[in-house]
């Protein structure tokens, strides 16, 4: 049985997910926002720029300007696009 693994998965233009190949911050974070909803990634992420008046502009502009936390959200995203393009749930 053969399976793909996380670091395989490829979106719907054939690039690999994990390399983040044209997506820019304010698309992942649109798409993690439709996903989870504020208080989802909250719960996953624990940032107060989820929790405390949450909006896409205040968000963009604390993930711009802190390495750690825009890392902890591009994570967040590939797994989530890879469990959507392999079909299983996100996490």
């Amino acid at each position: 049985m053969s399976f793909l693994l996380n670091s395989e998965a490829r979106d719907e233009s054939g690039h690999l997910i994990r390399e983040l190949h044209g997506v820019k911050l304010a698309d992942i974070l649109t798409y993690l926002v439709a996903a989870y909803d504020w208080p989802g990634l909250d719960e996953r992420l624990r940032m107060n720029c989820f929790a405390v008046n949450p909006s896409i502009k205040s968000s963009l502009s604390f993930l711009r300007r802190t390495p750690w936390a825009r890392a902890k959200v591009e994570e967040l995203y590939i797994k989530a696009r890879t469990a959507e393009v392999t079909g299983r749930k996100r996490p």
